[in-house]
């Protein structure tokens, strides 16, 4: 559960991030693909601008119902769901959850706070998961 400090410092770092969302998406599945070379292929069909839009669009809602987490969270164990039905596994979200906090870092410079680090890593923790539990759903 996060803190009303970490969801607001969630809500402001995004408000930054939103202007150059487009740049750090694409930045961010750069990084994706420099840690983990063998994710890439799960891509080979993606339209890799619609893929950064949807990253973006997923973060944005997250931030949206921070307040509220249980509001979205069927949405995001369909989209956990999905993403196994891609060949997402389970470590593949340790991965992700280091390119995402990653590319904050980047974008968000001097920044981006450990306060800040601790929120998004709570924040993403909980949404892989919300999707992990859709992704074994999908598997029984």
């Amino acid at each position: 559960m996060l803190t009303d400090l970490q969801r607001q410092l969630i809500r402001e770092s995004w408000a930054r991030i939103t202007p150059r969302a487009a740049p750090v998406a694409a930045a961010f599945y750069d990084r994706l693909f420099q840690l983990s070379p063998e994710v890439q292929p799960l891509f080979a069909h993606a339209d890799m601008t619609q893929q950064q839009a949807k990253l973006v669009q997923a973060l944005a809602l997250v931030v949206a119902h921070i307040d509220r987490f249980d509001a979205i969270s069927g949405a995001v164990a369909e989209l956990g769901r999905r993403h196994a039905g891609y060949g997402v596994r389970t470590e593949h979200y340790d991965l992700v959850g280091r390119a995402l906090l990653e590319t904050l870092a980047e974008g968000l410079g001097d920044d981006f706070t450990p306060a800040l680090r601790d929120a998004w890593a709570a924040a993403f923790g909980a949404v892989a998961q919300t999707m992990q539990d859709g992704a074994a759903v999908r598997a029984a």
